[in-house]
């Protein structure tokens, strides 16, 4: 395709304004939508004699799913890791992953490496998640780092929705750059925004919106943090940002949250835990200067949840 011709899709409703600029630049080489940059990913697991089994699985090219692992402590549940055969998100791209877990299901769904989000000159990388956790049934969506290369303008959205007795686990860890190689922070723009919905309609919204080039985050972002990353009450003397949800809203959320905090006091990161609005559960963040700091904190705050909710640890790493 020429180099400044018009995109062959449109992405639907921009993710932030703060994105308006980029979505008008057309991609020289793939358009936006084009094979291989419109990424679909598709998983349901649902009940199976006394186990758990993935029922649907459909992915297109940047993602790859090659059959589950038993490997997990709890008896019931069954794990993915979702591959790549890319080296990374590049500009243009457009991902949309759906992952179900239907009544009684346990579905524990990572990646098996980080996702590295290359530097881009023209438009934006984005990823849209929708995770459904049907009754009594729990979900484990505890993706590898996001690592932001140089000039990377990266938006991610993820839409849960947990049904009566249903619970979740959501984590990312965002490394700012290549720091083995000195980069960081040279990424232009980063956002994640988190909506988690009950029976009942919204439990709580949560924003992550980064500018290293000193933007700040759009006022009408709910909570989280936003701005450039060095400015106090963002990222401060540190380098790597993880966040942990722990979605239960059927469950006591003060014993929770100080099973979950106790986890993480004693990590090499700086973390803590807090409830989350209306009873959905808590909130772990965690900040460090190295990105295995921060993972090794939300996974004890991970394996600390698990016990509470399935009576089971946290997966060991296989990857």
């Amino acid at each position: 395709m020429a180099a400044d011709a018009p995109s062959s899709a449109v992405d639907g409703p921009l993710p932030h304004p703060a994105f308006e600029g980029y979505a008008a630049e057309a991609v020289p080489q793939a358009a936006v939508g084009s094979p291989g940059k419109d990424g679909v990913l598709e998983l349901t697991f649902a009940p199976a004699g006394d186990g758990t089994a993935l029922v649907r699985d459909y992915a297109t090219a940047p993602f790859h799913v090659s059959g589950t692992l038993g490997h997990d402590p709890h008896p019931r549940a069954e794990t993915v890791y979702v591959q790549s055969p890319t080296g990374g998100v590049a500009q243009g791209d457009r991902h949309d992953v759906t992952i179900a877990v239907e009544h009684d299901a346990v579905g524990v769904v990572s990646t098996a490496s980080a996702t590295k989000v290359l530097s881009m000159t023209r438009n934006y990388a984005a990823a849209d998640t929708t995770l459904r956790v049907g009754r009594d049934a729990h979900l484990d969506y505890v993706p590898e780092p996001t690592i932001l290369h140089a000039d990377a303008r990266y938006c991610q959205r993820v839409s849960l929705d947990v049904a009566p007795g249903g619970s979740a686990v959501l984590g990312d860890v965002v490394v700012p750059g290549r720091l083995a190689r000195g980069e960081r922070f040279a990424f232009e723009r980063y956002l994640s925004r988190v909506r988690g919905c009950g029976p009942d309609g919204l439990l709580f919204e949560d924003a992550t919106h980064l500018a290293p080039g000193g933007g700040a985050s759009d006022s009408a972002d709910p909570g989280g943090v936003g701005g450039a990353p060095s400015t106090p009450g963002v990222l401060g003397e540190f380098d790597v940002y993880g966040t942990l949800f722990v979605v239960a809203p059927d469950h006591e959320t003060g014993a929770l949250s100080d099973d979950l905090h106790a986890a993480v006091s004693s990590t090499d990161a700086r973390a803590g835990a807090t409830a989350l609005p209306n009873d959905a559960g808590v909130a772990v963040r965690a900040l460090g200067h190295r990105a295995e700091h921060v993972t090794e904190s939300l996974r004890a705050a991970w394996d600390a949840a698990r016990r509470k909710l399935l009576d089971a640890p946290a997966p060991a790493g296989r990857k």
